[in-house]
């Protein structure tokens, strides 16, 4: 009897290491996308497929770039998921290119109808799709957190947002109680001889705003098609292009521009196109150098 007792017990000692090696079901992780939409991931996804430059940057900011695998065909930052499988571009989202890729996530944004092309096949097949919007860099900081959490590093992605937000709040401090110059941002060229300047009520327009700076256009809107008669109406202390040195040159000698208030008291300035059109965390770089530019701290940088 007691060799059975002892047979019994070691048999139960070699037996607990095997239930307790046993991995424990994940958790399923359970999220709500911009358009309400209730989204369930049944485990940290290794495989993200990323539409537009925006939520690629969102990933890469967390550190997660090995995880994507697919990409459209304007992403260019960061070097290394410039190089992924491009699954479309500028005429649209090839949706055989996505699931192609296999992915266990895909986000989008309603930009060019990606998120009216995808999210009804995807649902359909059982990809979890995550619609993200950026109308405001306080959005973007909740992408973060919310890609943190979709991706399973959800303290990774509050630690991401709370050092951007930390540094917004520096440059808050420093733009606080300081004159507001009047500005207007050029983002493109017609060939009409119009531009797209920022209107207000833009991702653009807050970061403008944040950097301690106020827009010379009225009316909402987005990028909108202005003339350079009602540029030289509205009278801008600044002048912005976001381009580059020989973009804004070329811009300024153009009848209209060369006589502008702006122009003329040597006021125009470029600024880099990624850190204000592309919605994500190189943007508070931008909002740094913009808010130094437009008030000059003798402390040095914000």
């Amino acid at each position: 009897m007691r060799a059975a007792i002892l047979w019994a017990a070691a048999l139960l000692g070699l037996a607990a290491p095997l239930v307790a090696a046993r991995p424990a079901r994940p958790e399923p992780i359970r999220l709500v996308d911009a358009l309400g939409r209730h989204v369930v991931l049944p485990a940290a996804p290794r495989r993200i497929v990323t539409i537009f430059s925006s939520n690629t940057e969102l990933v890469a900011a967390l550190g997660l770039t090995d995880r994507i695998v697919g990409i459209d065909a304007l992403t260019r930052y960061p070097p290394e998921a410039a190089e992924k499988p491009v699954v479309g571009g500028r005429l649209g989202i090839s949706v055989d290119a996505v699931v192609g890729q296999e992915p266990d996530l895909v986000l989008i944004t309603p930009a060019r109808q990606a998120a009216h092309l995808l999210l009804a096949p995807m649902e359909r097949l059982g990809v979890p799709t995550l619609v993200l919007t950026s109308r405001s860099l306080g959005e973007v900081l909740d992408n973060l957190r919310l890609v943190g959490r979709a991706t399973g590093e959800p303290a990774r992605g509050i630690a991401v947002a709370d050092a951007l937000a930390a540094r917004l709040a520096r440059v808050a401090r420093v733009v606080a109680g300081r004159p507001c110059p009047r500005l207007v941002l050029v983002t493109g060229r017609l060939g009409n001889g119009l531009v797209l300047a920022v209107r207000a009520g833009t991702y653009t327009a807050d970061a403008v705003a944040r950097a301690g700076g106020c827009l010379a256009l009225t009316g909402a809107g987005s990028l909108a098609q202005v003339s350079p008669e009602a540029l030289l109406a509205a009278d801008p202390d600044v002048l912005l292009l976001a381009g580059s040195e020989a973009e804004l040159r070329e811009l300024t000698a153009r009848p209209g521009f060369r006589d502008m208030r702006a122009v003329r008291e040597g006021r125009a300035h470029v600024v880099a196109r990624a850190a204000f059109l592309i919605p994500g965390p190189r943007t508070v770089d931008g909002i740094e150098r913009l808010a130094a530019l437009l008030h000059p701290n003798p402390e040095g940088h914000p």
